[in-house]
């Protein structure tokens, strides 16, 4: 069994000798026994905290070099357009504490979340037009993750 223990952050594909694709779930934790898009054992055995994102880099003990893969799972995408519409739509279901995505192309903008009738119901009042799919799900770190935000003190549990 492959070893990780440590995350690299965003690297670039060619510096890994194989991947592992994983749902939104799993790259939550911080231990975890997986097998490898290549076939192989891998084990996990990370510092807790932070998700791995889609393109992530993980070394093994041996120095050798993992890439993460977003899978593709059952996904909610609400389409709307760019500007306010997008705004509240990000608003009214983050304010639910739900795991957003955010993103925009030529489509328009959109917001993607795990299936749930409640918020789909909300989605469609403020304005979406749903699609229910398969895509990847990689979710907004939240903005004290992404600005390394530190509290000024430790917490001891």
């Amino acid at each position: 069994m492959l070893k990780l223990t440590e995350r690299l952050g965003p690297i670039e594909a060619a510096r890994a000798s194989d991947t592992l694709t994983l749902p939104f779930e799993s790259r939550t934790r911080g231990r975890l026994k997986a097998t490898s898009d290549g076939g192989r054992e891998l084990g996990l055995f990370l510092d807790r905290g932070a998700v791995l994102r889609d393109g992530d880099g993980l070394r093994a003990e041996s120095g050798e070099v993992v890439m993460v893969r977003a899978a593709d799972e059952s996904v909610v995408t609400g389409w709307i357009d760019t500007g306010l519409p997008l705004a509240r739509l990000a608003y009214h279901l983050g304010n639910r504490h739900v795991q957003l995505a955010l993103g925009e192309n030529e489509r328009g903008g959109f917001v993607r979340f795990p299936p749930d009738h409640v918020l789909e119901e909300l989605a469609e009042r403020l304005g979406a037009r749903l699609e229910c799919h398969e895509a990847p799900f990689d979710p907004e770190p939240g903005a004290y993750v992404a600005a390394g935000h530190h509290h000024g003190h430790d917490h001891v549990h």
